[in-house]
């Protein structure tokens, strides 16, 4: 298993990010959550098979069509304690 905390910059608050977020991580079987921060980036942790995270990290440099997304951070992270992937309320 593999946790990876990303904080993702660009126009993607306002444009359906986070929900289009938890269908991929969804789609590809991942557990964790995503959020809208503050300062108006996205902060998301997923988790689950090492191939299935990498193709959600990919994913997101894209987004979904109304979005566009300048920077990704990645941090290596802890798994979440509960199995899912949950949109969050704003951090």
């Amino acid at each position: 298993m593999k946790a990876i905390r990303l904080v993702i910059q660009g126009r993607v608050q306002g444009v359906g990010y986070r929900d289009w977020l938890v269908r991929e991580a969804r789609s590809h079987g991942l557990s964790g959550w995503v959020r809208n921060l503050p300062d108006g980036s996205v902060e998301a942790l997923v988790a689950g098979d090492i191939a299935a995270v990498q193709a959600v990290v990919t994913a997101c440099r894209r987004g979904p069509t109304l979005a566009r997304v300048d920077e990704i951070t990645e941090h290596l992270a802890e798994p979440p304690d509960t199995e899912g992937f949950v949109r969050l309320a704003t951090g």
